[in-house]
């Protein structure tokens, strides 16, 4: 007779809460361990695939733990981490998650292109042949991962948001909320929950005294604010989220992301999202303001146009 199934919640917890963070060269690992270190996981980079069988023998630590591996580790082979992935899968004092961070060739060639720092696989050789090589090598071990991440359109900034969406366990009263601003010319920012398009209401753009500033000036935010739609817009929009919030948590949500756009990322989403993170801040939320345009605006090289 069949053993009924135990809940999961009633099954022991494994001894040694365990995250492998791989991926080719280029496409985040740092930020993504540093982000993990900043949960409060105990973070080791590069440890010779030998040595994890001693750390999961060893005592318990206490924390979860972050191995970071790439082709840099010094016996890194496809094999024998596929073999060690299997193994610790078996392992009943292992909880184990892989992460694969992804990236498009072109922009880790971008990448190399702008650090102009030689491909571990291609020392004597352009960063085209050693990338080419290592997604080669990789490719058995990215269709193993539990968390395939694409950091191809992503900043470090966006990467860090993703692993704590995922790896956040914290238990928190309330559900951290992001509001974001960006330009639909550039598409919608990954990740969002909720998404609301402000391009109906009066541009700043068209005043000659307002073009070059943005929404988080009270001129730019005042001439949006006179649009005879924006009054009766906001009262709805803060009635919504504020309903929509208690309910996200109950769920069980950790963060919920709120998108704001318009034509170009400068205006009317930033001074939209500048004054619903207010409101929400006021309420008692964890709130976190992200602009994105801003941001590529203030990061780009001068002489860039």
């Amino acid at each position: 007779m069949k053993e009924p199934d135990v809940p999961s919640h009633l099954e022991p917890a494994a001894e040694h809460q365990l995250v492998l963070i791989t991926g080719p060269s280029g496409a985040g690992r740092s930020t993504a361990i540093h982000a993990l270190e900043d949960l409060g996981f105990e973070v080791i980079d590069n440890l010779p695939l030998n040595l994890v069988p001693r750390l999961i023998d060893g005592p318990t630590l206490g924390r979860p733990i972050a191995l970071g591996l790439d082709v840099r580790n010094r016996d890194f082979n496809t094999t024998t981490l596929i073999e060690l992935i299997d193994t610790l899968t078996r392992d009943p004092r292992v909880s184990l998650e892989l992460i694969y961070l992804d990236c498009d060739p072109s922009e880790l060639i971008r990448r190399y292109s702008q650090t102009r720092r030689r491909h571990p696989l291609a020392p004597m050789e352009t960063p085209t042949e050693g990338i080419a090589r290592e997604i080669d090598l990789l490719g058995p071990i990215r269709v193993r991962a539990d968390h395939l991440i694409d950091t191809s359109d992503m900043s470090p900034h966006d990467l860090k948001a993703e692993i704590v969406k995922w790896f956040d366990r914290g238990v928190a009263e309330h559900m951290a909320v992001s509001v974001q601003s960006f330009s639909y010319k550039r598409g919608l920012p990954r990740g969002l929950d909720m998404v609301f398009d402000c391009r109906f209401l009066t541009n700043p753009y068209w005043q000659a005294d307002l073009r070059s500033k943005d929404g988080r000036d009270p001129s730019v935010a005042a001439h949006i604010e006179s649009d005879p739609r924006f009054v009766d817009f906001f009262q709805r929009l803060q009635g919504l989220v504020l309903m929509l919030l208690p309910a996200h948590l109950e769920e069980g949500k950790a963060h919920l992301s709120i998108g704001f756009g318009c034509t170009g990322g400068q205006h009317r989403s930033v001074a939209v999202a500048e004054k619903l993170g207010k409101v929400l801040a006021e309420a008692g939320w964890p709130v976190s303001k992200r602009h994105r345009e801003l941001e590529r605006k203030a990061a780009a090289p001068l002489g860039s146009g």
